[in-house]
C-alpha cells in the first residue's frame, strides 16, 4: 500500500466534474415526487435514465467500464442504462425517506445486534446504494440518530435540496475540512450519534492509500478510519442496497474497534481496518453491482481504460 500525493486521483477528478447532475435530479424529483406520488412519478426514471445514457457520456463510459471490470467481459449499452436507472430510483426514493416515510418501503436490516445495548460507532460506507435507507432504517430500528460528514461543495448542493424536503434533516451533516468538525463528530459520538464517512471519495490534499479493488489499484481515503483512531471508537461498515421496486437491504458489519487500540498500535490498526473494508466492499460490489453509484474513472492513473472511449463510438 502506498500514498498517492500529486497524482490526479478519484478525489481530484470526482471535484473536478462536480455532481451537478445528482443535484439537479434531485431538485427535479423533489418537486414532482412531493406533488404526484411516488407511483405516478416512478415512471418518469425511464427517460431521466435514457437523457443521462444519452447526453453524459462520462457516465455512460465509466458504467460500461465498471462492469467489465465486475463481469470480464464487454458490457452493454443495456447494462449502463439500469445501472443509471438504479442510481435514479434511489435519488427519487431518498423524497420519501427523508420525509420519514420508511414504512412506503420494504426494508430489511441486517446487523441490529450490533447497537444492543445502543452505543456511538463510526460508520464508514461508499458510494454504492441508499445512505437515505440506511438512516431511515437506523432511526426507526433503534431511534439512533446518524450524522453524515461530508465534503463542502457536495454537502452545500445536498442541503439546499435537503432544506427544500426536510430541514430537520438537513442538520445531520457536519462539513468536512473545517476546524472545527472533528470536534462536532466528537461531541456527536458522546451523545450517542452514529457519525457516517464514505472512504472512497476525499479532497485533494487528504492522505489516501491504494488498494487491489476489483483486480486493479484504486485509492482510498484514510481519513474516516484515522478519525476513529483519533477518537477511539469502533468502526462498522454501513450499506443501503437498493433491491428494486420498493426494498432495501441495510447492513451494519464491525470492521474495526479502536477502543482498546494504544497509539504505538495505531498505524497498524489503522491499515488493518482499511484491509477490512476494501475486502468488504469488493464482495459487496460483486453480488449488486447496479448499487455501484461512482460515475466516474474511480480506478488509480494508467489503469487499463483507454479502449472504452473507441468503443462508445463504434
Amino acid at each position: 500500500m502506498t500514498e498517492q500525493p500529486g497524482t490526479q486521483r478519484a478525489d481530484a477528478r470526482w471535484q473536478a466534474r462536480g455532481e451537478r447532475g445528482h443535484a439537479w435530479l434531485m431538485r427535479l424529483m423533489a418537486f414532482l415526487s412531493l406533488r404526484l406520488g411516488r407511483r405516478l412519478t416512478r415512471p418518469l426514471l425511464l427517460p431521466i435514465s435514457l437523457y443521462f445514457l444519452c447526453f453524459v457520456p462520462e457516465a455512460r463510459r465509466s458504467s460500461r467500464a465498471f462492469f467489465e471490470r465486475v463481469r470480464g467481459r464487454r458490457a452493454g449499452l443495456g447494462e449502463a442504462f439500469w445501472h443509471i436507472h438504479h442510481f435514479a430510483s434511489t435519488i427519487h426514493d431518498r423524497v420519501y425517506l427523508l420525509n420519514d416515510r420508511v414504512n412506503a418501503f420494504d426494508v430489511e436490516v441486517e446487523g441490529r445486534e450490533h447497537f444492543e445495548p445502543p452505543e456511538p460507532a463510526i460508520l464508514v460506507g461508499a458510494h454504492i446504494g441508499s445512505f437515505d435507507a440506511l438512516r431511515a432504517a437506523g432511526w426507526s430500528e433503534r431511534q439512533l440518530p446518524i450524522t453524515m460528514m461530508m465534503y463542502p461543495e457536495n454537502a452545500r448542493n445536498i442541503q439546499r435540496v435537503l432544506d427544500a424536503i426536510n430541514p430537520q434533516r438537513a442538520a445531520d451533516i457536519i462539513e468536512l475540512g473545517r476546524i472545527d468538525s472533528m470536534i462536532e463528530a466528537d461531541r456527536r459520538l458522546h451523545r450517542g450519534h452514529l457519525v457516517g464517512m464514505l472512504a472512497d471519495r476525499s479532497l485533494a490534499s487528504d492522505p489516501m492509500t491504494e488498494r487491489d479493488f476489483l483486480g486493479h489499484p484504486a485509492t482510498f481515503a484514510e481519513g474516516p478510519f484515522r478519525m476513529a483512531a483519533l477518537l477511539r471508537q469502533r468502526v462498522l461498515f454501513m450499506a443501503g442496497i437498493y433491491l428494486g421496486g420498493n426494498r432495501y437491504r441495510v447492513l451494519f458489519e464491525p470492521i474495526a474497534d479502536f477502543r482498546g487500540v494504544t497509539r504505538s498500535d495505531r498505524r497498524r490498526a489503522i491499515a488493518e481496518a482499511m484491509d477490512h473494508y476494501v475486502e468488504r466492499l469488493e464482495i459487496l460490489v460483486r453480488e449488486h453491482p447496479d448499487n455501484w453509484f461512482n460515475f466516474f474513472d474511480f480506478w488509480a492513473k494508467g489503469s487499463p481504460r483507454d479502449s472504452h472511449s473507441d468503443r462508445e463510438n463504434s
